[in-house]
């Protein structure tokens, strides 16, 4: 069942240029992960079952006042059987996107773990990654401030540009935000990426 999960793990070969851009969802189990996608994609909130595999959707995303941009976007289980896949998915993504529950609160050790590892992983070191800290809309949700300092973002690599955006995929509030600074992000890392590469 692994293997063949990860033979289908996307390559971002086909994508053309600006037009789309791939991003990998990921995030311990329960923390609202396919239900933010579906509030994406349908705009309103569906309560999903644990996700044994992979989810794929395509989501147009307006990206200031007159553009838009599609998100291929992989939502990949969250079980720990599942957490070793993760990096054959986010292998050349343009970027990743980290779900935390913020009213989970006795999980986000654990949650901090796996968010630095995925980072270290030599192929993602760079990656823009965008946190959402969900389930704002539940009592006890702890700020972004606090998400930021339990998951101590500010150990990730100085090459890894990130942004933290409280939301809800109940109500969708955040989402917007967080995909817009999402996709500053990765234009300006792809930028760098191609001045450093003519300086060679």
């Amino acid at each position: 069942m692994g293997n063949h999960l990860t033979e289908i793990a996307p390559n971002s070969a086909f994508l053309p240029g600006f037009q789309s851009m791939h991003v990998v969802v990921i995030g311990l189990d329960s923390s609202g992960k396919t239900s933010l996608l579906y509030r994406l994609k349908f705009g309103e909130f569906v309560k999903s079952v644990p996700t044994k595999g992979f989810n794929m959707e395509k989501i147009k995303v307006a990206v200031g006042t007159s553009r838009s941009t599609i998100f291929q976007v992989w939502d990949v289980g969250g079980q720990e059987k599942l957490r070793p896949l993760w990096k054959s998915y986010t292998r050349r993504t343009d970027g990743i996107v980290f779900v935390v529950d913020a009213a989970e609160v006795e999980r986000m050790e654990e949650a901090k773990v796996e968010l630095h590892k995925i980072t270290k992983i030599t192929e993602n070191q760079g990656v823009p990654v965008l946190i959402l800290a969900n389930k704002q809309d539940l009592p006890g949700a702890v700020s972004m401030a606090e998400v930021e300092k339990l998951l101590a973002v500010h150990e990730l690599t100085s090459s890894t540009l990130h942004y933290i955006q409280g939301c809800s995929a109940v109500d969708g509030t955040g989402l917007q935000q967080g995909l817009e600074k999402l996709y500053e992000i990765i234009l300006k890392r792809k930028k760098s990426l191609r001045h450093s590469k003519r300086k060679r």
